[in-house]
């Protein structure tokens, strides 16, 4: 596997976490003084997002060719998987940034369009918990999927991959529907139990840490790595916001019976699943020693320095 700076790598989205994908191996290459060749690195788009009159997504578009990336269509909810296989065959690395809220079975699709086109290496949509821990027959049904991409990868040998657990992004244990941090009733909430631990990362490390792994794997390949800015319990969740905006706080604690009574009430509700896997703490949580980042020496942004430079929270 090269790692210079002519391996010809392919972002498959440009939402949150495929911008920073994109800031983070430019940024690589620019502190390694590899600058990036016009061919090395492309951003994969909608259609209709590279055609747009919109002014914002324009915008959009043009901070991802000034990152130096050029832009190709496609779509991995509609396109057929061996239009798919086409247009991996012209990359030697895919990165797939885009799957929340994506369709049952995108991912399948994705990865065996992948392992058809033949690259090289892989990073699939895994960038969250580690499902192997957390096993088939979840109270998140969509984790099972994520696990068959995993079975897929480990029957072959023709293409490296990389899976790479970064938890949560840190953002996410402050959106008020995920129940830990209520600002409107200055409630704050522990899952399972206020010991129970979760690790979170901000996709800006995550881009950060993913180009490390890309362009200097150091042997990573063919397994599954963790990452992350901080691992946390929900009580040092609860005590950090206490600490950053003061005040009376309620503390509600939702124990495994509660979220088993909340998932029978609402069987359908996507946030209550989640709530009910990072309750039970499975595969959500890895210490800080075994992440890449700190193996690497690498700085990351804890969840007290997210909330720090947090002024108020939604």
């Amino acid at each position: 596997m090269t790692s210079s700076s002519t391996q010809r790598i392919l972002i498959v989205g440009a939402g949150e976490l495929g911008t920073a994908m994109l800031e983070g191996l430019a940024q690589y290459l620019k502190c390694h003084s590899s600058p990036i060749s016009p061919a090395s690195i492309t951003v994969l788009l909608r259609p209709s997002t590279i055609g747009t009159s919109d002014e914002t997504k324009l915008r959009d578009n043009e901070y991802l060719r000034s990152l130096g990336a050029s832009l190709v269509a496609g779509d991995i909810v509609q396109d057929s998987e061996a239009h798919l296989a086409s247009v991996f065959q012209g990359f030697d690395t895919v990165i797939v940034c885009s799957g929340f809220g994506f369709p049952s079975g995108t991912q399948l699709r994705v990865t065996r369009a992948v392992l058809s086109a033949g690259v090289r290496r892989y990073f699939p949509w895994q960038w969250g918990i580690d499902y192997d821990v957390v096993g088939s027959g979840s109270a998140q049904d969509l984790f099972d999927e994520q696990l068959e991409v995993r079975n897929l990868l480990r029957a072959q040998s023709e293409v490296d991959w990389v899976v790479v657990s970064t938890g949560l992004f840190v953002s996410f244990i402050f959106v008020p529907e995920f129940g830990l941090v209520d600002p409107k009733s200055r409630t704050l909430r522990g899952l399972g139990s206020w010991d129970t631990r979760l690790s979170v990362t901000t996709p800006k490390d995550i881009g950060r840490v993913a180009a490390e792994i890309v362009y200097d794997p150091r042997g990573i390949n063919r397994q599954v790595v963790y990452v992350a800015g901080d691992t946390v319990s929900y009580g040092d969740v609860a005590d950090l916001v206490v600490k950053r905006f003061g005040g009376q706080w309620t503390r509600e604690l939702w124990d495994m019976q509660t979220l088993k009574q909340k998932t029978e009430a609402n069987p359908d509700n996507g946030m209550v699943k989640y709530q009910n896997v990072f309750g039970a703490g499975k595969g959500v949580a890895w210490d800080m020693v075994n992440t890449v980042n700190v193996q690497r020496g690498m700085e990351m942004q804890t969840v007290e320095d997210f909330l720090r430079e947090t002024q108020e929270l939604d």
